[in-house]
This record gives structure tokens, C-alpha cells and sequence, in this order.
């Protein structure tokens, strides 16, 4: 659908983080890969699930918005891992829950790329208010949030993102998304089709099917292909909002490694860390699919991004999916500080 699309509120909710000397002390994780990352805590669930964290966020940012039931005409539910049922529909438990009105209610499953690619549906359609919602628990042992994924750390917590065609505090200027399915199988490792089985891996370990991918594709190829789609979708999106990259003000990027993050923006780019959403995330881990959604919130909710201000929002999950977006600041919103704070 054509037309503008504004952001009206959003929210954020997170378990308390644990520092990475007290994960070292509980041996759960090594202090060499602790290093790399450059993470200082992680934020991690007790009770908590996936869903109800998202919840949280979204009664938050529902009630930033001002909106009630009938100004949301599609709720999307985004998340990586799982949501604590089998054949189960967490994006009606968050519409019941937070929102409780009767209109669509989907799950997007685009793994860390989710809260972006919902963005892109709520783009494309036909209604007047949308809420995008992610949430995450990765909970042991089916999931080691230190080694299942070496270089990124992952976290718990829950996201929201509420959008209007009418008014907002900020408004999207473009929104770019790139898909090279030629490296889906990055994520697969080789490892055959077949029924579900816990014996078969107790824990997931992308780190092995990485290895096992580039071993057949090659280290070179692959790398090339990552890095065209980050710039296709970066460079997309900066034109199509009409700006530069030394336009953008704040950049909200994926809650990655250090390595991974210097390797993908800092040095890649040469976009400076102090302009990004890392001095924080360090302190918070991978949302899974919420990263850019909590970025944004972060910046707006310390006051660092302010009104005529630019923050280009980037994502991007296995499949491989790239997302980038340039958002608007127009207004301080009113539950946002005058005075920006740390």
C-alpha cells in the first residue's frame, strides 16, 4: 500500500542482565570467546517467556501511542526460537493479552530478521494501524546462548513497535529488503531432511552448519555474497529516504559480537561505534528478531534521537534476509526526556 507509515510508539521489555564475570564463574561460557564478543551482560529470563515478554512491550508501546483496540487492523508476532507450545499461535496470545480486539493475528517466522520483515508486511497492507511485536527466551539445553552461536550472544526479551497512516512521532522514510536464498543452507549445515528428533541434536549449534556450509561453498564466495546483500540493502534504503550515510545520525543495528559488528558495520562501513545502539546492546545481547525495534526505542526513549534526526534501522537473518530502513524523527514524543540521558 502506498502512503506514508509513521511510528507512533514503542517498547521494550527485558529480564535482568548478567554480567559476563558471573557467566565465566558459572562456566557458561569461556573467557576467550566472552573476549571477543566485547558483551559486559546479558540480559536473561527467569519465568518469563517469549510471548508474555512481548506482551509487556506491547502494552508499553500501545499505551505511548495513545491507541486502543480499534486503532490496530493487523497484530505480528516475529521470534526465533521457541515459544513455549506446540502448535500454538503466540500472535494471538499477545493480541489477546495486550491488544484485544479481533483483527489478524499472524506469526512471522524470518529468524533474526523478523521484526524488520513484519515491518514490510505492515507496509504493504491495506489498513490504518498495525502492532509488531518480537519476544524471545533461549533457554538451555535446547539452546546454549553463549556457544550455539559463537561471536553473538544471544538474550531474552520482548519488543513492540506500534505504526499509523495518520500521525506519529517519527515517520519511515524507506525500507529496503534483500534476499539471497543461495545461503539458506548456511543454516542447515548439510544435515538431512527428516522427522523431528532431540538425539539427533540436543542443542542447537549453528556454528557447526556455518562450518560445514563454508567447507563446501568456500570461505571467499560466501563472504562475498554476506557482504552484497548488507550493501544492497543498506544503500537501498538510503536512497530511496534520499539521504547519504553520513545523513544518518544514530544507527540501530543488530545486538552482534564485537568481532561480527566491526567486521559487518564499523570497519565494513566505517560507520563510528558512539553512533550506534552497541555501547548499549553490550549490555543486553541478541533480542533475536527485536534488535533494531529495541534500538530504536533505546535511542528515542533517552532522547538521543532527536526530532529532525535520522536513525537508519538494520537487520538481518539467515536465509539469507538483509533489511534496512532510514526512520524520521518529528516530534518528541511526550513520555521521551527534553535532555538526553545515558
Amino acid at each position: 500500500m502506498s502512503g506514508e507509515l509513521y511510528i507512533s510508539g514503542c517498547g521494550t521489555w527485558l529480564p535482568p542482565a548478567v554480567p559476563v564475570r558471573e557467566a565465566l564463574a558459572a562456566g557458561e561460557c569461556e573467557a576467550a570467546l566472552a573476549s571477543s564478543t566485547g558483551m559486559a551482560a546479558v540480559a536473561t529470563a527467569g519465568k518469563e517467556t517469549g510471548p508474555e515478554m512481548a506482551a509487556r512491550a506491547a502494552r508499553t508501546a500501545l499505551d505511548r501511542a495513545g491507541a486502543g483496540p480499534a486503532d490496530i487492523d493487523l497484530v505480528l508476532h516475529a521470534s526465533l526460537y521457541f515459544q513455549g507450545h506446540h502448535l500454538w499461535a503466540p500472535a494471538s496470545y499477545v493480541q489477546r493479552v495486550a491488544v484485544g480486539n479481533s483483527c489478524p493475528a499472524m506469526e512471522v517466522r524470518q529468524v533474526s530478521n523478523g521484526g524488520m520483515a513484519a515491518l514490510e508486511l505492515v507496509r504493504r497492507y491495506p489498513g490504518t494501524g498495525a502492532l509488531i511485536t518480537t519476544g524471545d527466551r533461549m533457554t538451555p539445553p535446547g539452546f546454549d546462548r553463549w556457544r550455539s552461536d559463537p561471536g553473538t550472544v544471544y538474550a531474552d526479551g520482548g519488543t513492540a513497535l506500534v505504526l499509523s497512516r495518520s500521525a506519529g512521532f517519527a515517520r519511515l522514510r524507506s525500507l529496503t529488503t534483500v534476499s539471497d536464498p543461495a545461503l539458506e543452507g548456511m543454516h542447515r549445515g548439510g544435515d538431512p531432511y527428516g522427522d523431528p528428533s532431540p538425539d539427533e541434536q540436543p542443542t542447537v549449534d549453528l556454528g557447526l552448519h556455518k562450518r560445514n556450509y563454508v567447507r563446501e561453498i568456500g570461505t571467499a564466495p560466501t563472504a562475498a555474497k554476506v557482504r552484497a546483500g548488507q550493501e544492497a540493502a543498506l544503500y537501498g534504503a538510503l536512497d530511496a529516504a534520499g539521504a547519504e550515510l553520513a545523513d544518518i545520525d544514530w544507527f540501530a543495528l543488530p545486538h552482534l559480537g564485537l568481532r561480527r559488528l566491526k567486521a559487518a558495520y564499523f570497519t565494513g562501513f566505517g560507520i563510528e561505534p558512539e553512533r550506534t545502539t552497541w555501547p548499549w546492546s553490550r549490555h543486553v545481547g541478541h533480542l533475536g528478531a527485536g534488535d533494531p525495534i529495541a534500538g530504536l526505542d533505546r535511542l528515542v526513549s533517552t532522547g538521543a534521537l532527536r526530532p529532525g534526526r535520522l536513525c537508519l534501522l538494520a537487520g538481518v537473518g539467515a536465509g539469507f534476509t538483509w533489511s534496512c530502513a532510514v526512520v524520521e524523527m518529528l516530534s518528541r514524543p511526550s513520555w521521551a526526556p527534553e535532555e538526553e540521558r545515558s
